[in-house]
């Protein structure tokens, strides 16, 4: 049975793809399934954030063809969660992609071969909109989209979702969107609030009913490369990716 290929994709930086992408796959990993993670970010921090080497070769090897995918896997912490690291390598992808034939397919391409293997494939994207990205939607069946409950964030959404479209339309008929996320999510605001309640109003069947909080225990696990289930468990941020996790199985 194939994959279900899953991106965290946003083209603003810092809303928490890396952090979600880690510890939902910790999650579905922990509740029996067969997890692999794929760092698509030149600053490589999910691969540290699961103690893997960015110094290994990893999905910039895999995307040009210098090794295999099998050849880049590496083990971490939780049982069932691989990874694929991310190295300082992707920065140049875009541009070394640029004039290749079917350039939005490498990725694609690369992975094919391992789709069986794996019940989940969880891919974090650069922020950007470039090539990289582009790659990932054209390979990847749903996209979950990060959002930080700020005015900005709003304004960026609305771009994301246009890009979403027209690879579906032009590139990957496949490509959905599975959810929206609030992440870093605080009560205490009233912009907080209204941002929630905007995007719920426009996309109210693909916001995902669980709201990750800001906790500090969230922010202490990648320095110690660990997902925040085997860091702390007991933590709200824990409970809070538990949750998350349970609703994709649900809609995927």
């Amino acid at each position: 049975m194939a994959a279900k290929r899953i991106i965290f994709a946003n083209q603003k930086g810092g809303v928490g793809k890396t952090t979600s992408v880690v510890n939902l796959g910790a999650y579905l990993a922990q509740m029996g399934k067969k997890v692999l993670l794929l760092d698509l970010d030149s600053q490589g921090n999910m691969t540290s954030a699961v103690s893997g080497d960015s110094r290994k070769p990893g999905a910039y090897e895999v995307i040009i063809g210098k090794c295999t995918a099998r050849e880049a896997y590496q083990t971490t912490p939780v049982k069932n969660l691989y990874a694929i690291g991310g190295n300082i390598n992707l920065a140049g992808l875009n541009v070394e992609l640029v004039n290749e034939l079917a350039r939005e397919f490498f990725l694609k391409n690369a992975l094919d071969s391992v789709d069986n293997e794996w019940d989940y494939i969880i891919a974090d994207c650069p922020p950007s909109l470039g090539l990289v990205t582009i790659n990932a939607m054209c390979w990847a069946q749903h996209v979950i989209i990060p959002m930080q409950c700020e005015y900005f964030a709003m304004e960026g959404l609305n771009l994301l979702m246009r890009t979403i479209g027209n690879v579906k339309k032009q590139l990957n008929p496949h490509l959905e969107v599975l959810g929206i996320v609030f992440t870093m999510y605080t009560t205490r605001t009233r912009l907080a609030n209204d941002v929630v309640d905007d995007v719920s109003t426009y996309f109210s069947e693909q916001v995902f009913n669980t709201r990750i909080p800001r906790n500090v225990r969230l922010s202490e696990a990648p320095s110690h490369g660990l997902p925040i289930n085997v860091y702390d468990a007991s933590s709200a941020g824990a409970k809070s990716y538990e949750s998350l996790a349970e609703e994709v199985l649900k809609r995927v």
